[in-house]
Parts: C-alpha cells; sequence; structure tokens
C-alpha cells in the first residue's frame, strides 16, 4: 500500500485534508459499517496513507441505520464461520477497549428440530457452546415436534452509534465526507479519477465500493454487474409488549427469522425473510405493506401467537444479497477498485472479516 507525500504532509499539518489538491491514497466510497470498518483497517495496516470516506447521506445511515446488528456465532458454510470466528473476536476485543459503545451481550435461544441439531452443530462456532435448553422467553411457545438449544457468545449493536462512533476517531487521520454523491469512477493506468455531486474531481490510488444495497448507481453499475449481487427488501417488525433486560434472543432455524429483545427501545423485533427482490433501494421509504404484516404474522401464529395477535409496526429497508451465500469482496476491472459488501444481511456480523479481505486485496492488488 502507498504512503503519498501529500498524506504524510497532511499529517503533520495537523487536521482536515485540504493539502491533498484532488488525490488520496484509497478513497472507501459508502459510509456505512462496512466501509468505516475497512477505513479503520486500511490506516491500522497504513497509517501513513491518505484515506477518504465518502457518503451519499449521513455516515452510519442506510442499512446501517436500520440494522438489527445481531451477532450470532454461527455459519452456514467455511468461509463464513471462518469470517464470523475473525468478527467474533474482533467485538470481544472492541467491547474490552471501548466499554462505552453500544454492543450489548444477549443470550440466545435456536428453536428447531431434532433433524436440524447435526447441522447446527456444523455451523454454530465452538464457542457458541450449543446446549439443549427448554428454557424460552414467556412469549414463546415450542411447537409440536420443536426442539431448543442454548448459544453463547451473541451480543446486539446499534450499527449507527457504532460506525458513527468509529467514524469520529476516522476524522482525525483521515477525510470523511458527507452528503456526497460519486458520479462517475473511471479507471486509468495512474489511478482511479472520481468525479462528486460538487462538481470536485480527484484521483484516487485505489477506491473500495462499500455501496450497500445502492448496487446500481450510474457511477458504478457497470463495474458491479458481474457480481451478479441483488437488492432484497428487509422487513423487521416491532413487536410485543417492553421485554426485560435478562430475555434471550430467539432463532428461529427453519423459518430464517428471529425475535431480539430491545429493552432499551421498549420493544421485540421481529426480522423474518421478505422475498422481495430487486427493489430500488430508495422506495422501502414507503413503509410496510398488509401483504408484509400477513407474511410476519404467520410464522409469529407459530411461535409466539401473542405478539401476532397485536397491532404491528417496524421498519422496512434494503439490503445486498451476493446469491452465493458468501459476500462478495472483489477486486474489480484492473485491480485498482475493490467490491466489499452484498453480505446477506449479515454486513454488521461479518464486517470486521469483510474489512479485512478488501485490504488485503487492496496490497495485494487483487491478485
Amino acid at each position: 500500500m502507498s504512503s503519498a507525500t501529500a498524506g504524510t504532509a497532511h499529517r503533520a499539518a495537523g487536521g482536515g485534508m485540504a493539502g491533498v489538491r484532488g488525490q488520496v491514497d484509497i478513497a472507501v466510497l459508502g459510509g456505512g459499517i462496512i466501509g468505516c470498518l475497512i477505513a479503520h483497517e486500511i490506516l491500522r495496516r497504513a497509517p501513513e496513507a491518505s484515506v477518504l470516506l465518502l457518503d451519499r447521506e449521513l455516515v452510519g445511515g442506510g442499512a446501517s441505520l436500520r440494522s438489527a446488528g445481531l451477532h450470532i456465532p454461527r455459519g452456514a458454510t467455511a468461509t463464513v464461520r471462518e469470517m464470523a470466528r475473525f468478527s467474533h473476536e474482533y467485538y470481544r476485543k472492541l467491547v474490552q477497549d471501548r466499554p462505552a459503545l453500544p454492543l450489548h451481550p444477549v443470550a440466545m435461544r435456536v428453536v428447531g428440530t431434532a433433524a436440524d441439531e447435526p447441522k447446527m452443530r456444523t455451523d454454530y462456532l465452538p464457542e457458541a457452546e450449543l446446549t439443549v435448553t427448554s428454557d424460552l422467553p414467556d412469549e414463546v411457545s415450542l411447537p409440536p415436534g420443536a426442539a431448543a438449544w442454548s448459544v453463547r457468545g451473541g451480543h446486539h449493536a446499534d450499527v449507527a452509534q457504532v460506525t458513527r462512533a468509529l467514524t469520529a476517531d476516522l476524522r482525525t487521520v483521515a477525510e470523511v465526507r458527507e452528503a456526497v454523491r460519486v458520479e462517475a469512477v473511471i479507471e486509468h493506468r495512474d489511478g482511479v479519477a472520481l468525479r462528486l455531486g460538487t462538481g470536485e474531481a480527484l484521483t484516487a490510488g485505489k477506491v473500495v465500493l462499500a455501496p450497500g444495497p445502492w448496487l446500481a448507481a450510474p457511477a458504478w453499475r457497470a463495474m458491479v454487474a458481474p457480481l451478479k449481487a441483488r437488492v432484497k427488501k428487509v422487513v423487521a417488525l416491532h413487536v410485543g409488549g417492553r421485554p426485560a433486560p435478562h430475555d434471550a434472543a430467539v432463532i428461529f432455524e427453519r423459518e430464517d427469522a428471529f425475535l431480539l429483545p430491545l429493552p432499551e427501545r421498549g420493544h421485540w423485533l421481529f426480522s423474518y425473510t421478505c422475498p422481495e427482490w430487486d427493489v430500488d433501494p430508495d422506495a422501502p421509504s414507503r413503509g410496510l405493506t398488509e401483504h408484509n404484516l400477513d407474511e410476519a404474522r404467520e410464522i409469529l401464529r407459530r411461535h409466539a401467537p401473542a405478539m401476532a395477535a397485536g397491532r404491528l409496526s417496524g421498519r422496512v429497508f434494503c439490503d445486498a444479497y451476493s446469491g452465493t451465500g458468501e459476500p462478495a469482496v472483489r477486486a474489480l476491472g484492473d485491480g485498482r477498485v475493490v467490491f466489499a459488501g452484498a453480505a446477506n444481511g449479515s454486513g454488521y456480523r461479518l464486517g470486521p472479516a469483510i474489512a479485512a479481505r478488501a485490504a488485503d486485496l487492496l496490497e495485494t492488488g487483487g491478485s
């Protein structure tokens, strides 16, 4: 990774990057949790590098603002398990170093059937200590033929607040710009040209694309098309009465859904897999639909019927999915541009590992 003279001079001057004059070593496009973690990882490895973090709105917006931030120590493939283990250790150390960050340990229960247990014991990390249990939150009942297991090592986070806290650190060593759109990303032999919505132009030695669900932005739509990633609607409902601080999150293995207690907000969050694909990421602002509520209630009636009977509200947004079940961290074009994302709803959970892999590609030139 290069150590530009401009970046070094900037640090000697202290604060801001007014001296960079349209050139930067690495530009990270996207200020969600993944982009923020990537910028941190780049500077951890190369403190002398000049780094620019750009976002189309405020950092910590988009999917990061609306994410449940649930960390589950598991992975459905060997690659995702490796990434989950890396991220699990990263967050464990982060909590030790910065206990004031809003990362909250949470007990976990998994509901499935005896037939699910062999795969569960493969998917969940050894740290999870999967153990048969009958201890479930009062609101949850086991359907006929179902069983429950306890899981250790889970937590949930206010992802937007974590992102903004980490970005506050970045502002002392990098340039962070918000409400700045990127209109064009053009590779050339001397680097990557960026044209901004503000009318500015700059050249980056390398670029990381971490756009969240905004895969179809004109500036990079053609570049990311070969990844075949897609955008899916995400629906999470706010249900039930105020959970107690000791209540456990419940993962419904067969439905790919979960209940998360949010005592600090005064409600439970129920996330289920909404099968609406190829959605405009700006469209979910129109809110929940009757069909969304019907889909969610069908699952809740099996596991938490009292929650299904109440009036429901929630959050609606989009996220990017790779189609492989594994995040997409890939060099594009001539290797000066790296894509990092399409994490299949696990951007926070796997973010540290995604950041490390993106930094690896920057160092190796995509090889």
